[in-house]
């Protein structure tokens, strides 16, 4: 399989406009390229570089090759959402997502060890608990300014959860 030429320059081209469309206010300087676009430059082209190892240099014969190209590029993502939208605070779960990925590829792609499902499932399950609890902590954090809105929402879910229970009890 042939590469297409323009795919670096496209590539760099896609980042830059992401870039410029998220600095909003701050201004557009190299500090600001490197402040903001790293992930992009470094991160992730790493995890793309083992990807690249594993199935075209290596023959699909490496494929411990996929861990640390899977953790760099699904670390990289995460880097890179975080850094446009400064939501670090709340996107570190995706780090340790980013080792059940990584597993999940030396699982998918090699032998099929089953034993490898049991640390799968324990990091995902980690990183989706806390990245739901950070999530949901952020959300009423910033709903708690608007505390009419959110006495709205309660109690209309409740009169919900209160009138489909009748409806139950009347079947």
């Amino acid at each position: 399989m042939s590469l297409n030429r323009g795919w670096l320059p496209g590539v760099l081209l896609v980042v830059l406009g992401i870039l410029l469309f998220f600095q909003g206010d701050r201004s557009f300087d190299a500090g600001n390229v490197f402040a903001y676009g790293w992930p992009t430059m470094f991160v992730i082209p790493l995890g793309v570089f083992f990807h690249w190892m594993y199935f075209y240099m290596l023959n699909r014969k490496g494929v411990g090759m996929l861990v640390p190209g899977g953790i760099l590029l699904v670390d990289g993502i995460v880097f890179q959402l975080s850094a446009l939208t400064d939501s670090w605070s709340f996107t570190w779960p995706g780090y340790i997502f980013a080792v059940a990925f990584g597993l999940f590829e030396l699982y998918w792609f090699g032998s099929r060890n089953r034993w490898l499902l049991i640390p799968i499932t324990i990091l995902t399950a980690l990183s989706m608990l806390f990245f739901t609890v950070f999530s949901i902590g952020y959300l009423f954090s910033n709903l708690a300014h608007s505390r009419p809105i959110l006495a709205a929402a309660l109690i209309l879910i409740g009169g919900l959860f209160i009138l489909s229970r009748k409806r139950e009890q009347q079947l």
